[in-house]
């Protein structure tokens, strides 16, 4: 009984962390009961991975962004003049794909040092700059294009989009075992490196989950891991778009968590002006992160363009909205210094599963914009009500209340104690503040 208040206790002040996670499982149940069991079939599952890949792939760039309290509404635009850039190399040019995609992203670099050299070293606001921004790109996208699509692209780019990985069996076995393969060794790893983790706090006296929460969360985590890879052997294996967001969600946690990058970018969202006096180059930061945005669009309006098999003058509308709902969402917080790209991946599920969950029911997208209007009004709404409960101490009520103890008493009570003793000042500051204040 003691473990479970405690880990009750726990839940109770990771209710942010928590809730996105557990409103991504009962919407997934939601719609698997609407869809009569349609939503979870193998070939869907992979539709839903494939068909959301490039949205993931923004919220990755995006949720960096607004961690450092700044927002980029340009980025459906950038992915669309890269489609269309793509489409010039490859189809009008002749480049080889393998020269284009590097040259494609370096383009995408180039437009966001020029949008962070005007955010970071001018100093106009990145809602301005990237406003501008969006209307430039696409203005640029159909000149490029000249309000045409380009097509064909060369099956190797097609793949990125939307290829499979070799099935190793030859097509003769029920799984394919290439995804099984892949798919057990990073239940494994993930395993593996949450227990390490524990270890490691553990080692160094610092908070720990509950250790009846942690048991159910990796357990939890593990199988839903084995469920999706039976899902994708069962139809055509891993998409080769999810290995290149798989590579980027352990890259880029990496970077956020463990680099001086990630906690220089913290920093900045949380508290700019104590940054600075900190010693942090803010502008440096800044400018690298909208130049990694313009990289990560790129990529998109790559993926994108190859899983269309086309360069579309309207390509890349609407992303900006939904890469920022799926960071909002995913736990971001509004006024920056807060946020991850776990989180960022989660809310892009959660767009996802809408989308394709009210295209499955039918509902035509006047309804899809409504409920995904309301949905991103709620998660900000729980976003503010949880900030609001902290401030109040609601968190510290809930662990008194399951009796989860995260500072020893004797130290709490001197804590208090130390706080109501009157403060001696020496009579030498007493003078000196008499005679300024005559």
């Amino acid at each position: 009984m003691s473990a479970l208040r405690e880990s009750l206790g726990f839940l109770g002040s990771r209710l942010r962390q928590v809730g996105i996670f557990v409103a991504l499982i009962l919407i997934v149940l939601l719609f698997q009961v609407l869809t009569d069991g349609i939503l979870l079939q193998p070939q869907n599952v992979t539709n839903l991975v494939v068909q959301n890949s490039y949205i993931l792939i923004l919220a990755i760039g995006m949720v960096m962004v607004i961690i450092a309290g700044h927002i980029d509404l340009s980025v459906g635009s950038i992915a669309g003049f890269i489609g269309a850039v793509s489409g010039v190399m490859i189809v009008h040019w002749g480049w080889a794909w393998w020269i284009a995609i590097p040259a494609c992203l370096l383009v995408g670099a180039l437009v966001g040092a020029w949008q962070g050299y005007w955010i970071a070293y001018v100093g106009i606001p990145a809602f301005i700059v990237t406003l501008a921004g969006m209307l430039i790109f696409r203005g640029l996208t159909l000149i490029t294009l000249k309000n045409q699509q380009i097509t064909p692209f060369p099956d190797e780019l097609r793949a990125l989009g939307g290829g499979f990985l070799p099935d190793i069996s030859g097509g003769t076995s029920v799984l394919e075992w290439l995804t099984v393969i892949l798919g057990v060794g990073g239940t494994a790893a993930i395993l593996f490196q949450a227990i390490k983790e524990r270890r490691v706090r553990r080692k160094f006296n610092l908070e720990n989950e509950p250790m009846a929460w942690f048991a159910v969360k990796t357990a939890f985590i593990a199988l839903l891991m084995l469920i999706i890879t039976f899902l994708l052997a069962s139809y055509r294996g891993t998409p080769i778009v999810l290995i290149v967001l798989a590579a980027l969600v352990i890259i880029y946690s990496a970077l956020m968590n463990n680099s001086i990058f990630g906690r220089h970018t913290y920093a900045i969202g949380g508290n700019l002006h104590a940054a600075e006096l900190s010693g942090i180059k803010t502008k440096a930061v800044t400018f690298r992160l909208f130049v990694n945005m313009g990289v990560l669009a790129a990529l998109a309006g790559l993926v994108f363009t190859a899983r269309l098999n086309s360069a579309q003058p309207a390509g890349g509308t609407g992303f900006e909205l939904d890469s920022i709902a799926a960071a909002f969402i995913g736990g971001a917080a509004v006024q920056g210094g807060i946020g991850t790209v776990a989180g960022a991946m989660i809310g892009g599920l959660i767009m996802g599963v809408l989308n394709n969950g009210m295209s499955i029911l039918g509902l035509g997208t006047d309804y899809q914009q409504l409920i995904k209007g309301l949905v991103l009004l709620l998660a900000v709404g729980f976003d503010i009500f949880n900030k609001n409960r902290s401030g109040r101490g609601g968190g510290s009520a809930l662990r008194t209340r399951f009796k989860l103890k995260t500072t020893p008493p004797a130290a709490a009570e001197s804590a208090e104690t130390a706080a109501d003793r009157p403060v001696a000042v020496p009579a030498s500051s007493r003078q000196e503040s008499t005679v300024r204040n005559s």
